[in-house]
């Protein structure tokens, strides 16, 4: 006995089945690689961009020159402040005195404050005299005239003399106040007026006293100026003044 058998055919869903799984595999996929992108890289520029931070620190040096340098004037202005007008050994003038030397400057405690002095050695009196070394100038403290100058006061002697007049205590307050101004030219005038005075018709003891202190400061500048003895100042300084003839009836 027979039988006829045929086998069916097995069907299989593949294609279906495998184009869907297949889509659904690739967008994935694709999503996965769109996140991937290297969007992390900018954050690799910005770790760079912080080197301009790094230059601003190097930046910083020029102030540091800066705070040096303002350190070397304020060491020049102290050297600056312990200057003076004169120094030891100059020759000068002090008001009053006529001319001096300055023999040494010394330190002095005075009311509980060291201060510098200058100790003046006057060229006539065998005085000295000590004036505070940072307001000699203020104090009349000069310096010895030129050898040009020298020469105008002489020139001060030949000029017209000034009289007393009527009012003899104004002029005498005057001429005082001219020897005291440490002036050369004005004490020259001093002692052409009274040189005047006392030729035509005599002078006070007063006046007589004045007269000397102003020829004794005159000449004491003319030694230092002109380079000369005490002795040869005093002769100069008679040659110049000029002389009165008096009339035997006056």
């Amino acid at each position: 006995m027979t039988t006829d058998w045929a086998p069916r055919p097995i069907q299989f869903n593949v294609p279906t089945k495998s184009r869907g799984s297949v889509a659904t595999k690739k967008t994935p996929a694709k999503t996965s690689a769109a996140k991937k992108p290297a969007a992390k890289k900018p954050a690799a520029k910005k770790a760079t961009a912080k080197k301009p931070a790094a230059k601003k620190t190097t930046a910083k040096k020029p102030a540091a020159k800066k705070t040096a340098a303002k350190k070397k004037p304020a060491a020049k202005k102290k050297s600056a402040a312990k200057k003076y007008p004169f120094a030891v050994g100059d020759k000068v003038v002090y008001p009053h005195h006529g001319a001096a030397t300055i023999i040494k400057k010394q330190r002095v405690d005075f009311a509980g404050e060291k201060r510098d002095y200058f100790v003046l050695e006057v060229a006539t009196d065998q005085l000295t005299i000590q004036v505070p070394a940072e307001n000699a100038l203020e104090r009349g403290v000069r310096p010895v005239i030129s050898k040009n100058k020298a020469r105008q006061v002489f020139a001060t002697f030949k000029l017209e003399p000034q009289e007393a007049g009527a009012n003899w205590s104004r002029w005498y307050k005057l001429l005082t106040e001219k020897i005291n101004s440490g002036d050369i030219f004005q004490v020259a005038e001093v002692v052409r007026d009274l040189t005047y005075a006392q030729q035509v018709k005599g002078i006070s003891p007063a006046l007589k006293r004045m007269l000397a202190k102003a020829r004794l400061i005159i000449v004491s500048e003319l030694r230092f100026s002109l380079k000369l003895s005490e002795e040869d100042a005093i002769k100069k300084l008679d040659r110049a003044l000029p002389k009165v003839e008096v009339p035997e009836d006056a």
